[in-house]
């Protein structure tokens, strides 16, 4: 695992946290992510994830914690009340 790897998340700036998963029951165990609700990359991703593929879904920002690559994360449910999943929020400056 790299040391030089983000501690934050470029989107929101949110301390990435670690997905706390036994290594025994997912390869994922040393993986951060962003959990903010309030991220962009997070909120645009309902639209985008409707758009594509029709499913109820957004990702999250991810770093792999043996690689120390970036990639999404998926993740379903349910939007958030405030975002209208017909089109992309705007970035936040």
């Amino acid at each position: 695992m790299s040391d030089a790897r983000p501690s934050r998340c470029p989107h929101c700036g949110t301390e990435l946290t670690p997905l706390g998963i036994s290594e025994a029951l997912f390869a994922y165990a040393h993986d951060l992510a962003c959990f903010n609700d309030d991220c962009p990359y997070y909120l645009r991703g309902w639209a985008w994830m409707e758009r594509q593929y029709g499913v109820k879904a957004s990702y999250r920002y991810r770093i792999d914690g043996e690689s120390g690559q970036a990639s999404p994360m998926a993740v379903r449910g349910n939007a958030p009340r405030d975002v209208d999943t017909g089109a992309v929020p705007q970035e936040h400056p």
